[in-house]
């Protein structure tokens, strides 16, 4: 979703455009930032993708940039409740939250490793 909304946001003029109508509100609120935004999505999209891949790999390093991205994201709905958009920002953080625990279980953070995955 983020490479979705980068690509729309920095090349705007495009059939991909309509999918704005499912979050017309976001997309109110990003366009007039300009393709500078589209650019910091596409980036976000990249950065997902590489802790992804770290994840499926099991390295320690895919771990830690997992527990980064979902505190940011508690982080961020801890935004939206304070500003106006309590029940959006209060399910995030609940949910965000959930994960983040069951990312820094110890079990969790012992199935990787800076070596090869485990199999």
């Amino acid at each position: 979703m983020a490479s979705l909304a980068g690509l729309t946001l920095a090349f705007p003029g495009t059939a991909m455009d309509r999918i704005w109508i499912l979050n017309s509100r976001a997309y109110q609120q990003l366009a007039p930032l300009g393709k500078e935004v589209g650019i910091l999505f596409l980036l976000l999209a990249v950065t997902l993708a590489v802790a992804a891949a770290g994840w499926f790999l099991r390295r320690i390093w895919g771990w830690r940039l997992a527990v980064a991205i979902i505190a940011t994201q508690i982080l961020g709905d801890m935004v939206n409740v304070f500003s106006g958009h309590a029940i959006e920002g209060g399910i995030g953080v609940i949910i965000a939250s959930a994960l983040l625990v069951y990312l820094l279980r110890k079990e969790v953070k012992t199935a990787f490793s800076a070596g090869e995955p485990r199999t």
